[in-house]
């Protein structure tokens, strides 16, 4: 049996609260509030992307990949638990994914951007 690898796209929008936040600031935020979650699931990895100078409707994407959803759902309530959610940044979207679920579905080999021989 196979472990399933979950990938989650969080889609946030910056608030005014964090942006008029010295940047020492906002490291030591995330330092103090964030990084405690996210030790204490070491499970679930996190990525951060900036988006803002290519979208006006997001300004960051978070993704989040594990294969423990009870530890990805620990992220988010600990994140929800801080002023981190709704205050600094608006989380306007959740996608959930499963990276070439297709490929696996139907026993074949995942598409790729390159032309394969045979």
């Amino acid at each position: 049996m196979t472990t399933q690898t979950y990938t989650l796209f969080m889609l946030l929008k910056t608030t005014r609260r964090w942006l008029d936040l010295e940047p020492k600031v906002r490291f030591a935020f995330i330092k103090e509030n964030v990084n405690p979650i996210l030790e204490a699931h070491p499970t679930v990895s996190m990525r951060f992307f900036d988006t803002e100078s290519y979208t006006a409707r997001i300004s960051d994407i978070v993704v989040w990949e594990t294969s423990d959803l009870i530890a990805y759902q620990g992220v988010i309530k600990g994140l929800r638990d801080t002023i981190f959610w709704d205050h600094y940044f608006e989380v306007l979207e959740i996608i959930p994914a499963v990276e070439d679920g297709y490929a696996a579905y139907y026993a074949m080999n995942p598409l790729t951007g390159s032309v394969q021989a045979g």
